[in-house]
């Protein structure tokens, strides 16, 4: 496949907010990306090589935040894609819902819902609100090659990322899901300190999600749900001045020169691999 030919929908629907940005860093990894609105023939999304489900809060998160909108047709056309022809997605939060309602992740049970993205556990100190708005960091939790969308990333790297979310907050009332996830190796980003310590205090784990959980893939690892936004920390001059480690050095480092801020960002390995994976497919 050439990278002229890796074409990626984009699923917009009633209440998304985040297609632009999701587009924009998309494109700057290469891909060809293309807004696919709710309302168009479903089956117009067999044209396309990938998907991905931005955020935002659809049909205004009524009953539970991305439920509505797995029921959408399109949500079935892009589920049997994913599952039967191996097509990459991936969801950011208010999609990781979607993928989440639709049983598409984890998907130890495909089509079988078996985890939530339930409402942030709110902060002890009460210092966090429930709509947590903040930038936090992340550990890459798996082996790289695991998941199509983390092959640029080293294992246990931190990368620092904006999240934006009410309910964010992986769990599950059955135990011997988490511990599939582990021995499957699904878990993909962990909420972590700026050193990559794993601790599950608000300041590290926002949410409160189970193992601290911040992203999660299928098993076949062509298909990631993740709560915070790559998008938002596709570029360098998203990155606050104030960030620890690396990324806020070469932040500091760019100041004044308009060419090195535009340089990417943490987030945009998500894409570039994304586009990597979509390069090596073989048409199915």
């Amino acid at each position: 496949m050439t990278d002229e030919a890796a074409r990626v929908a984009l699923i917009q629907f009633p209440g998304s907010n985040c297609e632009w940005e999701t587009k924009r860093a998309a494109e700057a990894a290469g891909i060809s990306c293309d807004v696919f609105r709710w309302n168009r023939p479903a089956e117009a999304l067999c044209e396309y090589d990938g998907y991905i489900i931005g955020g935002g809060f659809s049909y205004q998160d009524r009953v539970r935040s991305g439920v509505i909108a797995a029921k959408e047709p399109i949500v079935k056309t892009v589920f049997d894609e994913v599952t039967e022809h191996g097509k990459p997605l991936v969801g950011i939060c208010n999609g990781a819902q979607v993928m989440v309602e639709s049983g598409l992740v984890p998907g130890l049970t495909v089509g079988r819902v078996q985890m939530a993205l339930a409402p942030n556990a709110p902060d002890p100190s009460g210092r966090i609100a429930q709509f947590c708005c903040r930038w936090v960091y992340l550990k890459q939790a798996c082996e790289p090659p695991r998941c199509v969308f983390t092959g640029q990333y080293q294992v246990g790297e931190v990368i620092p990322i904006p999240i934006a979310h009410g309910e964010g907050r992986f769990t599950t009332k059955d135990p011997e899901v988490i511990e599939a996830l582990r021995e499957n190796d699904q878990i993909v980003f962990q909420y972590c300190d700026a050193d990559g310590n794993i601790d599950e205090s608000r300041e590290v784990c926002p949410n409160g999600a189970m193992a601290n959980i911040a992203a999660i893939c299928n098993p076949e690892g062509n298909a990631m749900a993740i709560m915070p936004h790559p998008e938002r920390a596709s570029f360098l001059r998203q990155i606050p001045y104030e960030t620890a480690g690396k990324w806020g050095e070469n932040k500091l480092a760019a100041h004044g020169d308009v060419d090195a801020q535009n340089a990417a960002g943490p987030g945009l390995a998500v894409f570039i691999s994304m586009l990597e994976a979509l390069k090596a497919r073989v048409p199915v």
